[in-house]
């Protein structure tokens, strides 16, 4: 018996270090490609013979061997789940908690159901026909709350009206006039503009409007207030 559970603790040992091996053989070529990007977590991926890797909010899925390096959709045949999605609206959950309400330019719902996280841009067109609707969305018991993506990027034409919305007394007057295309000027203040375009690319945004649902996933573009109350409606029926 002595014999057998000192074999048992041998094999865990060296399954133990037979993935730590893989999982730095993985990283090390991981870092071959991005040297400079930030490898958050490493781990064995849901199949055999990968280790998963977050990098800058994105799951990528390495072989042991370090040989070969996948990124795209991950799907669970029987269940249908797209489980890279999953795992990146888990992510983006904790990604989000760094942009908190008192950062956000929040349109409240009178009778709220849902809160959904738009990412903005001033000069956006989607984003200014979503904006005209948000009395609708609020409505309907969405909650809207803007964080900011000025898609020209720090220092652009667009950043600087985001800028001067925030700065701005009345931000929420601020934001629909800087929507319905009055210039808000050149107003200056200690802003969230920046760290909120930097989390929005760390999140997976790379376009605007994008919507950040309370469960952690994703949907860029616009959406209008019927389509997205029943998409809404479908994810709280799937939970």
């Amino acid at each position: 018996m002595i014999k057998s559970l000192a074999a048992s603790v041998l094999a865990l040992s060296l399954a133990a270090t037979a993935v730590a091996e893989d999982g730095s053989r993985a990283t090390q070529a991981m870092r071959t490609l991005v040297p400079e990007a930030p490898i958050e977590s490493v781990q064995p991926a849901p199949f055999d013979g990968f280790q998963e890797l977050i990098v800058n909010g994105n799951v990528f899925y390495v072989s042991d061997d370090g040989k070969y390096l996948i990124q795209g959709m991950l799907l669970d045949i029987e269940s249908r789940t797209d489980l890279t999605e999953s795992r990146k609206a888990g992510l983006r959950l904790n990604i989000m908690k760094d942009a908190p309400e008192a950062d956000r330019i929040i349109f409240p719902a009178k009778d709220k159901k849902y809160t959904v996280t738009v990412f903005t841009d001033i000069d956006c067109g989607y984003c200014r026909k979503l904006h005209e609707e948000v009395p609708q969305y609020n409505a309907l018991g969405i909650e809207v709350q803007y964080l900011w993506y000025p898609r020209a990027g720090v220092g652009s034409d667009s950043f600087r009206k985001a800028v001067a919305v925030w700065c701005d007394k009345d931000q929420q007057g601020a934001m629909t006039q800087a929507k319905a295309g009055v210039d808000p000027g050149n107003r200056s203040c200690t802003n969230p503009i920046e760290a909120q375009y930097n989390l929005g690319r760390k999140a997976g945004v790379n376009s605007t409007p994008s919507l950040v649902f309370e469960n952690g996933q994703l949907a860029p573009g616009y959406l209008p207030p019927e389509q997205l109350l029943q998409r809404l409606q479908q994810m709280e029926a799937a939970n």
